[in-house]
């Protein structure tokens, strides 16, 4: 009796615990069939072209997915109901209706069906086809941004590749689209004709503001980038067995998955390092990668934090993504794999085995479900997995989106609770340390009722350009947009900290929409009596003569006088400026309705109604210029139809600027940038009247974003230009003076004369003639 009792006690501690539960319990979803409206019955039933199903989901909306298999699946409450096979419209013409590739763009999915791209738009419930793309393709590649409705996040979303997988990269057609996939343009990759190997993707890395082009060349792949500093060099080399799928994780924090029937790698900074993941019991390490498992990879399903993989052997591993590395356990078997089942992740620890199921009567299929409950699993001693070290990780910053505008700074906290006993390493780490710098510091901040520490940490992110801590060559170009995530987690999180998602934000090192520019008008036309608000509001208009404006803007006087309505809305009362006074306009920079500073940067000035009758105190020579100034004529002739408005921080170039090889051919041209290191100022020639100015700031250094806005002044005290030309007048008189001093130096001379003896003579008497006459007229009166 003894003996069979240890017996059967070493029978249990040779099979797991995890054998006597299984993983999950499966149930059959099967709904509305009877009711159903078979919409998407019309037309032609779409599927997939590879033996293995895929299921991708919209990582904005969590409700929404799409599974590709023998049928696609589009549903809109995580198939929680039945779903008849998704079809497109035979007026799309599609031909073979095989789909290889499919994406959510936003509020669309977009479908590659018979090398071509469709677009659905489910809100709306509309199909369209995509313009611009000339050549098959097979593939699209794309992100979304999920963090808040701000433009650039918007365009995240909207950014689209398209190109044909397998293709030579040097012959291969790419196309673009930042608009939802509705219109595409070719696309040229830096050195793309001298690039070796077959294309294997390419992607838009926006944690790394980066456009990544993946090469396949004899078993190896590798990533070539787009922009400055990785443009300079491909990435390092990865083992690429077969065509590997490639996830994009959610969150914009740049981990990659590539995974393949035996193949399995992970990268965490947008393919720049790619490593194989490991498979752990316990502490120990079973085998270095999966494909050592000697098993094949049916489905992988990842969240922002987390990782699974379904076997055609019925295993089922999982792990997390870890901030500085990766690995998966093995949980225990059960007969869950199907040649139609995919992985999704429906929460946070919540992992579904979904299989479509035919029905024999309705067209509708109804879908059988596995709910894993990760947590639960993880509480087996069997497998050997530590407790979370962990109580709290807490950022007020999480899941949001910030602005870093050039020479700014973001300061964030967070707070973290450990168990007693332990030793957790939080970590703060960004996805694109090229383009922003942080600096943390922790220190103990208080204790819980039940004695635990509480930790506070400070966060520091500035632009890396800016930290001074970086060499140039490493940095991001400082006039380029760029963005990252900054992403708080454990460095030694155990695998069971399930519920602990690591703290993640978005960095947007950019404009900061919330800026504006402001001309300060203390002194207005209107506080002086000089014009009437009333009457400026009364649909108040001016004449500018065409002797003073030309409306191409190039200074040439135009053929007719013009008449202007004042804005007043827009523009208030005009700022007041002496006409004899050098003038520049004292310009503030506000932020959310609140004053920031006054701008010292460099700005440019052009009046919008083509008024000439002005000009600046410094010439090229005067404010220093090692090489030709811009002007509003060469900005104007460059811009071509882009209006005469086009001067900003893009195309600006300093004459200041050692790199700028423009000759100086014309010193003496007036020098038009106002502000900066110059003490340059606008004179007004002798006219009065109102002026409306556009002004925009030009230094590419001061600010992302494009500060431009217009304002009006009103130009006084000059008297009005005399009839007669100054120099005609200045002539005579000098003429007239000459002749004065002529005329009283010869006079007397010739009275010395017997001539002039005649004349006096002459004029005697016809003075005395006169006195007579008159003395006449008197006695007669």
């Amino acid at each position: 009796m003894l003996v069979f009792l240890l017996l059967a006690a070493a029978t249990l501690r040779l099979c797991p615990l995890a054998r006597a539960q299984p993983l999950c319990r499966s149930h059959t979803v099967r709904t509305g069939k009877m009711f159903h409206d078979g919409q998407q019955n019309q037309g032609g039933h779409l599927y997939f072209s590879s033996a293995t199903a895929r299921l991708i989901k919209h990582p904005c909306k969590k409700n929404i997915a799409l599974y590709l298999g023998k049928q696609l699946f589009f549903t809109r409450n995580n198939f929680e109901s039945s779903l008849l096979p998704f079809s497109i419209p035979t007026s799309m013409q599609v031909g073979i209706r095989e789909v290889t590739s499919a994406h959510f763009a936003s509020s669309v999915l977009l479908l590659v069906v018979n090398r071509k791209v469709y677009i659905y738009d489910y809100e709306a419930g509309s199909w369209n086809a995509s313009i611009g793309i000339k050549h098959p393709v097979s593939h699209i590649s794309g992100d979304n941004c999920c963090y808040s409705e701000h433009p650039f996040c918007l365009d995240i979303s909207n950014s689209v590749f398209a190109y044909l997988l397998g293709d030579l990269t040097s012959q291969t057609n790419i196309y673009f689209s930042n608009t939802q996939g509705y219109r595409f343009q070719k696309y040229a990759h830096e050195r793309q004709a001298e690039l070796v190997g077959t294309l294997g993707g390419i992607f838009y890395f926006h944690s790394l503001s980066q456009i990544g082009l993946l090469l396949v060349d004899q078993g190896k792949a590798k990533f070539g980038y787009s922009d400055h500093p990785l443009n300079h060099s491909l990435g390092l080399p990865f083992d690429y067995n077969g065509t590997l799928d490639i996830l994009i994780t959610p969150g914009q924090k740049g981990i990659l998955i590539f995974w393949y029937e035996n193949s399995l790698l992970v990268s965490r900074g947008a393919g720049q390092l790619v490593d194989t993941v490991p498979v752990r019991e316990g502490h120990r390490i079973l085998y270095s990668s999966i494909s050592e498992a000697n098993v094949t990879i049916h489905s992988v399903a990842a969240n922002e934090n987390e990782l699974a993989v379904l076997t055609r052997e019925n295993n089922l591993y999982y792990g997390s993504l870890g901030i500085l590395s990766s690995f998966l356990i093995k949980f225990a078997d059960q007969d869950v794999w199907s040649q139609e089942a995919v992985l999704m992740f429906t929460d946070l620890g919540i992992l579904e085995i979904l299989t479509p199921l035919p029905d024999s009567v309705f067209p509708a299929f109804d879908f059988q479900k596995c709910p894993v409950n990760i947590q639960a699993i993880l509480m087996d001693p069997q497998l050997q997995v530590d407790f979370c070290k962990v109580e709290l990780l807490h950022g007020e910053f999480a899941n949001q989106m910030f602005i870093i505008d050039m020479n700014s700074e973001l300061e964030l906290t967070a707070l973290m609770i450990a168990r007693p006993g332990t030793s957790p390493v939080p970590l703060a780490m960004v996805s694109n340390p090229y383009s922003l710098g942080l600096q943390a510091v922790i220190y103990e901040d208080s204790y819980t009722y039940d004695g635990n520490t509480k930790h506070r940490l400070n966060i520091s992110l500035r632009q890396q350009h800016h930290w001074g801590r970086a060499d140039p060559n490493f940095t991001s170009s400082i006039k380029r947009p760029t963005i990252s995530t900054i992403t708080l987690d454990i460095a030694n999180k155990e695998i069971s900290c399930v519920d602990l998602k690591p703290l993640t934000a978005l960095i947007s090192v950019g404009c900061d929409l919330e800026k504006k520019i402001i001309i300060q008008n203390e002194i207005s036309a209107c506080s002086k009596g000089i014009l009437n608000p009333v009457a400026l509001q009364d649909n108040y208009s001016y004449i500018i003569e065409k002797e003073a404006y030309d409306p191409n803007f190039r200074r040439q006087r135009a053929t007719k006088d013009l008449v202007v309505y004042y804005p007043y809305e827009k523009l208030g009362c005009p700022l007041l400026v002496y006409y004899d006074t050098p003038w520049k306009p004292v310009v503030e920079l506000w932020r959310g309705g609140k004053f920031q500073e006054v701008i010292e940067a460099e700005y440019v000035l052009l009046e919008v109604n083509g008024l000439f009758t002005y000009t600046y105190s410094l010439t090229a020579r005067s404010a220093l210029c090692t090489s030709q100034p811009q002007n509003w004529t060469t900005v104007i002739e460059n811009a071509s139809d882009n209006g005469p408005f086009t001067w900003d921080r893009e195309n600006y170039m300093s004459c200041h600027d050692p790199n700028n090889d423009a000759p100086l051919k014309w010193p003496n041209v007036p020098y038009q940038i106002l502000g900066g290191r110059t003490a340059n100022k606008v004179t007004f020639e002798q006219r009065n009247g109102i002026y409306v100015f556009f002004i925009s700031i030009v230094d590419p250094y001061y600010s992302y974003c494009l500060l431009q806005t217009t304002f009006s002044i009103y130009v006084y005290g000059a008297f009005p230009l005399p009839l007669i030309p100054p120099e005609i007048t200045i002539l005579l008189l000098t003429v007239a003076i000459l002749l004065s001093v002529w005329l009283a130096y010869i006079i007397p001379q010739v009275l010395r004369t017997e001539q002039g003896h005649r004349i006096q003579g002459f004029w005697s008497s016809l003075c005395r003639r006169y006195r007579e006459r008159c003395a006449c007229f008197r006695r007669r009166s």
